[in-house]
């Protein structure tokens, strides 16, 4: 990484000297919290590069998408947000970086929220000492004193004494080092013949909770919710909640629009109207993207899909994971309910956010129902609710999943949670709890998703657990739209 004379943007001019930020960020791309994220490493070199080589223009999103993220020419990040999920983990394991192994650095590197440029900042007043090296010794001449040769020579066996010193540390570090690696090694091929499976490793939680579903299915399948609008002719769009739909684009019934559509009246004044499902809320793009990404680290090849065109031979040959609630995915609106909680739509005009997910057996401290919580003044989304069920799929060996919110951004909370090691460590205790044990446990977990600005997702929290009622022999099914 080059060091030229200057400043990086958003640095304050002066405060932190070019040398020192490239020096901070060598050293936290070297760092254990980073070895173990190749990805947010190439990531943050990328951003850190562009800004202390004085290009911070060239930090867009279609660029770090192509050149740090190696998504191709048609990159489009209004349809990916691979790189807004990016950006979110980084910031999160810098963050994680300064609470452990960077907590007594002189220099605080962060990616401010709505902006994808590093900024660098002295954390104490006056230049960051990071390593320096020593100022040089000063040559002044004094008057030689008779026992000058006996203190050279004493000098002399002085700077040998410290040359052995720290040749036997170097070794022994070496050996040391040489030790930890041979260990390092030896536990990663007791992982392979446990799990079975080579990119996993016991200390990562994330990838331990996913290890059997992917081990089942190494090409799974992520269906986002694509909910059906009646398309008019300025491109407003209205909800079409049931009824029987066709292809996109394709006209619809006036008599059936004015049936099933959610407001009738306003409907009938519409004009001709067509079918469009091209519309998915940006938590499910979210959940895709960051699901995507940890089936890939694991060696998965997964696939998006419609919900609409999850087939019978999908369910018989894969592993499914269905994103979004029923009011939107029509995969999982399919699935027969056998769990304590369902989702209840409240399907009536002026019931906005009032969808609920009822729980039928409340344990103790548990509600009878949960639904999208507002702020009483503004009317801004505080808390949605949202669920992860896992339960077993039309044959052995296949399981279904779906993880959905009351809202899109919930939907977004629950894949968070599960795709985090925090999260899936506080999922696996509710699950011990519960004594649930399986490799791959039939459950409901009920989760709060707590947001800032009705879109930003704060965190997620579990509230409860409960075994699922499976049948022995399962018998879920979807019919299939072709």
């Amino acid at each position: 990484m080059n060091s030229m004379p200057g400043h990086s943007a958003l640095t304050d001019p002066g405060s932190v000297p070019l040398p020192f930020s490239d020096h901070e960020v060598q050293r936290i791309l070297t760092s254990n919290t980073f070895k173990s994220a190749p990805t947010l490493q190439q990531l943050f070199q990328f951003l850190a590069t562009k800004a202390l080589d004085g290009h911070p223009d060239e930090i867009k999103e279609y660029t770090i998408g192509v050149e740090a993220l190696g998504r191709k020419q048609d990159f489009d990040p209004k349809i990916d947000p691979i790189v807004r999920v990016q950006i979110y983990r980084l910031r999160q394991k810098l963050k994680e970086y300064y609470e452990m192994e960077g907590s007594r650095d002189s220099i605080l590197v962060e990616v401010p929220k709505g902006h994808y440029l590093p900024t660098f900042k002295a954390i104490k007043p006056g230049t960051p000492n990071l390593h320096q090296l020593p100022p040089p010794e000063r040559t002044i001449e004094t008057e030689k004193a008779p026992a000058a040769s006996a203190e050279k020579a004493r000098a002399g066996w002085s700077r040998r004494t410290v040359v052995i010193v720290v040749t036997l540390l170097i070794a022994a570090a070496f050996g040391a080092g040489f030790l930890v690696d041979n260990y390092r090694h030896r536990a990663q091929e007791n992982a392979v013949a446990v799990y079975g499976w080579q990119e996993l490793t016991p200390p990562d939680p994330v990838k331990a909770f996913w290890a059997n579903f992917i081990k089942e299915d190494p090409a799974p399948i992520l269906a986002y919710a694509d909910a059906v609008f009646l398309l008019d002719g300025s491109s407003d769009l209205f909800r079409f909640r049931h009824g029987a739909s066709d292809d996109r684009g394709a006209a619809v019934d006036p008599h059936l629009a004015r049936q099933f559509a959610s407001n009738p009246a306003l409907v009938a004044k519409a004009g001709p109207l067509y079918y469009d499902n091209g519309y998915t809320g940006t938590g499910e793009l979210e959940a895709v993207a960051m699901l995507t990404s940890l089936f890939t680290q694991m060696g998965a090849k997964p696939t998006v899909e419609s919900s609409y065109d999850i087939t019978t031979d999908d369910l018989k040959h894969h592993n499914i994971v269905l994103l979004g609630s029923p009011f939107q995915n029509v995969a999982v609106a399919q699935l027969p309910a056998s769990g304590d909680f369902l989702f209840l739509s409240a399907d009536a005009r002026g019931d906005l956010w009032k969808d609920r997910i009822v729980n039928t057996h409340p344990h103790a401290s548990e509600r009878s129902f949960y639904e999208t919580e507002r702020d009483p003044s503004t009317g801004t989304v505080k808390a949605d609710y949202a669920l992860i069920s896992f339960e077993p799929g039309v044959i052995p060996g296949r399981h279904i999943i779906n993880l959905g919110g009351l809202d899109t951004k919930g939907t977004e909370g629950a894949v968070l949670l599960a795709t985090t090691s925090s999260g899936v460590e506080e999922l696996s205790r509710g699950l011990s709890e519960a004594n649930l044990k399986e490799k791959t446990p039939s459950f409901q977990a009920l989760l709060k998703v707590n947001l800032e600005k009705g879109y930003q997702v704060l965190n997620t929290e579990l509230l409860a657990v409960h075994p699922l009622k499976v049948p022995e022999k399962a018998s879920t099914q979807l019919s299939a739209s072709n």
